[in-house]
């Protein structure tokens, strides 16, 4: 495998696919435009699959999971034990994610990428552990570039499997403790702005603890200035080992022309890192949900991103991606099902 392959350019969006399916938009029986944004969703997606009338039978989610360093400087309310303990309970289907995968008919896989305490062998859970999580950002760069490179290629491993098994649609999930603090840290760096306007409560901090955790990612940001000049060198310093896989799905899928709803901030921040690498992924992300994490609304802005539903969620493990991905459904079914008005016999009110 290549090193540089999240370099290559990602797959073209057939627009020739996505005009013919405009224009079977115009011929339903409806007013132009007036399912709004489900026109537009189901249009995309038809360019996306080179079919005039897309499908989303098959949606797998893939959440990576792995600790982080960082947060020895006191930045979550929680302990680290908690992210091992998360993947067990996904293995039991008791998470939220496991629940909603399970109401919409989807496969979840599960990929410890770099937990602090390993969990053992547990039924639908993959484990790729790089590190038992990466180091402390805020004393020294959190990935060697060796192990950054692994968990790229995690979330590579990931789309191929997702691929081998027919996959329409991927939602990237993550569950990790310290990983909003990671993620803001990416996300001050590559947008240029004051941790502050970005840091959050993440898994329950009072307005201190968030003073705090901004301040911790600042000190780090002016401590490894002179070491990230490039995208690869940020996301070695500042990212974790879910992130970085998350950022290496979302480059692959991409790249083997595979859509993706994206869940939240953590999730929108490793697409950041992703357009980082190449701008085009942007064009095969679907984006679910407003998070309530303050930060989010800067990175969707950076993104250029509408998200289709804003329920207050900020739990992540892709949980508003799981619940956003009805509507896609029914973009498609709408698309497909709808008579058009010689199918109906019906006028279409022109002269």
């Amino acid at each position: 495998m290549s090193e540089d392959w999240y370099t290559q350019a990602v797959k073209t969006i057939d627009k020739n696919v996505q005009q013919q399916a405009e224009a079977r938009q115009g011929e339903l029986t409806k007013p132009p435009g007036s399912l709004g944004r489900l026109e537009t969703l189901a249009t995309r997606l038809a360019g996306m699959q080179g079919k005039v009338q897309p499908q989303l039978e098959k949606i797998r989610i893939v959440v990576f999971a792995a600790d982080h360093g960082v947060v020895a400087e006191g930045v979550s309310a929680f302990p680290q034990v908690v992210t091992t303990e998360m993947i067990k309970n996904f293995a039991r289907g008791g998470a939220a994610i496991s629940v909603l995968a399970e109401q919409l008919g989807a496969e979840l896989e599960v990929v410890d990428v770099g937990s602090a305490n390993p969990p053992g062998e547990l039924p639908g859970v993959i484990s790729e552990r790089i590190a038992a999580g990466t180091a402390n950002f805020s004393r020294q760069p959190a990935m060697t570039e060796e192990q950054c490179q692994r968990a790229l290629a995690s979330g590579r491993a990931a789309v191929q499997r997702a691929l081998e098994a027919g996959t329409q649609l991927l939602i990237g999930g993550e569950m990790g403790i310290a990983n909003t603090t990671s993620a803001a840290a990416l996300a001050a760096v590559w947008l240029n702005c004051p941790a502050v306007e970005l840091a959050g409560p993440g898994t329950g901090l009072d307005a201190a603890g968030v003073t705090h955790k901004a301040k911790v990612i600042e000190a780090a940001i002016k401590k490894h200035r002179g070491r990230v000049a490039g995208s690869f060198e940020v996301l070695c310093n500042f990212g974790g080992f879910e992130i970085a896989a998350l950022c290496g799905a979302y480059l692959a899928a991409a790249q083997a022309g595979l859509p993706v709803l994206v869940d939240g901030f953590i999730s929108s921040v490793a697409v950041l890192a992703a357009c980082r690498f190449n701008p085009d992924v942007r064009n095969w992300c679907f984006f679910a949900h407003n998070s309530a994490e303050p930060g989010h609304a800067r990175v969707l802005q950076a993104l250029r991103a509408e998200p289709l539903v804003d329920l207050g969620m900020r739990l992540g493990e892709g949980s508003g991606a799981a619940v956003a991905a009805g509507i896609l459904r029914n973009a498609c079914a709408l698309h497909a099902r709808m008579a058009t008005f010689s199918e109906a016999g019906v006028s279409t009110g022109e002269a």
